[in-house]
C-alpha cells in the first residue's frame, strides 16, 4: 500500500483534489471530518474539549459548536495549540487505523490522507509521498471570503497563522497548481494519479 499525504492551506483546493483522487481509485481519509467525529457527543475528546473550554461552547442540545470553539481558539495561538493537543491523538490513532485495515486489503492501493497541518506536525514523514494543492495567496483570500462569508481582514488573519503555500510546496513531492480552471487541476490531478499507481504497483 502507498500511504499519501494530501496538504494544503486555506481554501487552496486541498479538498476539491482529494476528491478527485478518491474518484480515481484512491482510498481517501480526511482528517478534518475525523477531528469533527472525535468532538461529537461520545468521541473521544468531547468531554476534554468541554473541561478545557466550558460549557459556554455547547448548544442548547449539548452538542460542540465547532464555530464557537474556532472563533475562540483563532484569537489565541496558546489555546490553538491545546485543542491540538487533545484533538490530534485520537485523530492520529483513528487514521492509522483506518490505514491498517485498507492495506490489510489491498497491497497495492493507494491511501491519501488530507490533513491542513500534515507539514507543521511532522506527520508527513509517515508517508511515501506528499501532494501540496498549491494556489496564490490573493486567491485564498477571494475564495475564502466567497465561501465562509467572511470578511477580507478575518481570512487574512487567519492565514497569517498558517505556513504560507509558497513554503508548503517546498516539501512536496507532487504540487498541483489549483489557480487555473477546476478542470485544469483534474488533468494535474490525473497524471499525478497515474504516477502514483506507477509507484504503488
Amino acid at each position: 500500500m502507498l500511504r499519501v499525504a494530501l496538504t494544503g492551506g486555506l481554501a487552496s483546493g486541498k479538498s476539491f483534489v482529494g476528491k478527485t483522487l478518491e474518484r480515481l481509485g484512491c482510498f481517501l481519509i480526511q482528517a478534518d471530518l475525523i477531528g469533527h467525529e472525535v468532538i461529537e457527543a461520545g468521541g473521544e475528546a468531547y468531554e476534554a474539549v468541554i473541561r478545557e473550554f466550558g460549557s459556554g461552547i455547547l448548544d442548547a442540545g449539548g452538542a460542540i459548536q465547532r464555530r464557537q470553539l474556532a472563533a475562540e481558539v483563532f484569537r489565541d495561538p496558546g489555546r490553538l495549540a491545546v485543542l491540538n493537543s487533545i484533538v490530534h491523538p485520537p485523530v492520529r490513532r483513528r487514521i492509522e487505523q483506518l490505514l491498517e485495515d485498507f492495506g490489510a486489503r489491498n497491497a497495492t492501493g493507494i491511501a491519501v490522507v488530507e490533513a491542513a497541518i500534515h507539514i507543521e506536525t511532522g506527520g508527513y514523514r509517515d508517508y511515501d509521498r506528499l501532494i501540496v494543492a498549491w494556489c496564490r495567496a490573493d486567491q485564498q483570500i477571494e475564495r475564502a471570503m466567497a465561501r465562509d462569508h467572511a470578511s477580507r481582514e478575518e481570512v487574512a488573519a487567519r492565514l497569517d497563522r498558517q505556513m504560507p503555500l509558497d513554503e508548503k510546496r517546498k516539501y512536496a513531492h507532487f504540487v498541483i497548481d489549483t489557480s487555473g480552471t477546476k478542470e485544469n487541476t483534474v488533468r494535474q490531478t490525473e497524471r499525478v494519479y497515474e504516477e502514483l499507481r506507477s509507484i504503488a504497483q
